[in-house]
């Protein structure tokens, strides 16, 4: 498959709108703590919002996608040498039902679900749905990035203009680093006007791609956190690339991601980060 349609981005909007509204919404209003557990970390987060949103989308979206193999975020958690079968698929659904978990668990409407389409190690289709406002952002190669609203508008996405460095806002996520780098990281951040990190890919790619922030370096490569966003970034005109410069793939796990409006944006904001 090398495109996603018109009708089959469409149907893809509709089942991540439904998933949303029947697993996500509902379990939001009414989180218990009994609904929520721990992975990796204490705040490494899952709830039943997780596991029932990525079981519905694994079902319907197979049913519109025939044969292509499903990689979501909570059964890589469960096996992870489901990861090892992404570069070998011909087409890949990768599923990320709710990101922000820790968001949404603790009550924040900070969260989306992320879906992507891959084709032999090739993004060709993301979209990032945002439950609680009924809004997508949504890219398909060659095709621009757009914003699409609950009710259907869409509007074409327009990055931050370029600026002086001292004058970018960008997403650092210190904690992701490891530990010996995160102290020279901080210190480099302040020669930015403003760096944060809201704990959600969603909303940092949202930012991003509507110009609200400049940049954003990431230090997980998860396909599920990247492989629809790095799409939708691009074709709204971006820069992505690991900063020991080689170019972002869906297949990718190791290395740090760095995203900046233009191809001279990223050189200045990789050369404060590493020099």
């Amino acid at each position: 498959m090398n495109e996603v349609s018109d009708d089959d981005l469409t149907a893809l909007l509709h089942e991540m709108r439904e998933a949303a509204r029947a697993e996500v919404l509902p379990r939001f209003l009414a989180i218990t703590a009994d609904g929520i557990r721990t992975k990796t970390a204490p705040d490494d987060l899952v709830t039943d919002a997780d596991i029932g949103a990525e079981r519905r989308l694994s079902q319907t979206l197979t049913s519109r996608f025939p044969g292509a193999f499903v990689l979501g975020e909570e059964a890589v958690s469960s096996d992870g040498s489901l990861l090892d079968r992404l570069a070998e698929a011909p087409l890949s659904i990768i599923i990320d039902s709710v990101d922000g978990t820790w968001n949404f668990a603790h009550g924040a409407p900070i969260f989306g679900m992320i879906v992507a389409i891959v084709s032999a190690g090739r993004t060709i289709a993301g979209a990032i749905h945002y439950p609680v406002t009924g809004d997508f952002l949504v890219a398909r190669p060659g095709q621009g990035a757009w914003h699409v609203a609950g009710d259907g508008t869409r509007v074409r996405l327009k990055l931050a203009p370029p600026r002086p460095l001292e004058a970018m806002r960008g997403f650092v996520s210190l904690h992701m680093f490891p530990e010996g780098e995160r102290a020279g990281l901080a210190q480099r951040a302040l020669r930015f006007a403003r760096t944060t990190s809201w704990g959600c890919s969603a909303f940092e790619y949202r930012l991003i791609a509507t110009g609200a922030m400049d940049f954003s370096l990431n230090a997980s490569l998860m396909p599920w956190d990247h492989a629809a966003g790095a799409l939708i970034y691009t074709e709204a005109g971006g820069h992505a690339a690991l900063l020991s410069g080689e170019s972002y793939a869906p297949t990718l796990t190791a290395g740090r991601l760095l995203l900046a409006p233009d191809a001279h944006s990223w050189e200045l904001v990789a050369a404060a980060f590493t020099r």
